[in-house]
């Protein structure tokens, strides 16, 4: 299972989204999470180091993560996005961009995954 943590300003939109758009993804356990002090679901140390791949939205969140959890970033790929805070909630043009953008960083792990024992 590729545990996968998205990260936008307020985990208001775009991260929650995304974390609903890839629940039904087969292989695959999402999260997501705020870089913002405000945010609903703030980021923390555990929730980073839970994960497998990180994306954020933005560059600017890229920054702020590496600044400050730095020391926290270890094994884990980090993948910025680029999608500004243009959309609404489960927005279909959102989630079209979702999944073209997530999806084909999604092959690379599942390739590098052993096979399951069971």
């Amino acid at each position: 299972m590729t545990k996968l943590l998205f990260i936008c300003g307020k985990n208001r939109l775009r991260s929650p989204t995304a974390e609903q758009v890839f629940s039904r993804e087969p292989g695959v356990e999402p999260a997501s999470a705020g870089i913002g002090r405000d945010s609903d679901e703030p980021v923390s140390p555990y929730m980073l180091e839970w994960a497998d791949i990180i994306f954020v939205m933005e560059r600017s969140h890229l920054t702020k993560l590496r600044k400050r959890f730095g020391k926290h970033l270890h094994r884990q790929r980090v993948v910025c996005l680029d999608i500004r805070d243009d959309y609404e909630y489960m927005d279909p043009e959102l989630v079209a961009i979702l999944k073209r953008k997530v999806r084909k960083h999604l092959g690379t792990v599942s390739s590098r995954t052993p096979p399951s024992l069971g």
